[in-house]
């Protein structure tokens, strides 16, 4: 067992994903990806030379860019959110030293933690990254309490190079 793990020890909640949950995640994701970074600052720099050299079709698509990806993100997290069954009822985590388990209703699915490429954390939530487009999204206001606990125990069962949580 790697030095960075602690033994015999078990957090459980309920969490209610809902469509500010998953807009937290799309904003971590997409702009986690320099293109997407970069289409903003192009967007930003467009509406101000726009508005400077009163060129307002360059100010209008500048406007456009910006504003794009943060309205479509919103609009795909309430549709999932409204429209996926996953998200209907809440989902019960176990964090233990075999993985990390989800389940609802008669479903049930754990991840080891060997397998989990990154964890990280936004100001609302904390993202456990399963795969390289999704992630296990711990809201902050539904852990209350075990917020630190839950923090405390995936840097414990994770490479620490894999771990960017800020409490």
């Amino acid at each position: 067992m790697p030095a960075y793990r602690k033994a015999d020890f078990m957090i459980e909640c309920d969490v209610r994903i809902g469509a500010s949950d998953l807009y937290d995640y799309n904003l971590k994701y997409t702009y986690g990806k320099p293109v997407n970074i970069l289409a903003e600052i192009v967007g930003l720099f467009a509406i101000v030379y726009g508005i400077k050299t009163v060129n307002i079709p360059l100010a209008v698509i500048g406007a456009l860019v910006t504003v794009y990806l943060p309205v479509t993100l919103w609009i795909r997290s309430k549709q999932t959110a409204l429209l996926n069954p996953a998200f209907k009822n809440p989902l019960h985590y176990v964090l233990s030293d075999e993985g990390l388990t989800v389940s609802q209703g008669e479903e049930s699915q754990t991840v080891e933690w060997d397998k989990c490429l990154k964890a990280v954390s936004t100001g609302k939530s904390i993202l456990l990254f399963t795969s390289k487009t999704s992630a296990t999204i711990f809201p902050r206001a539904q852990l209350g309490e075990k917020t630190t606990a839950v923090i405390q125990f995936i840097s414990s069962h994770m490479d620490p190079a894999r771990v960017n949580i800020k409490c």
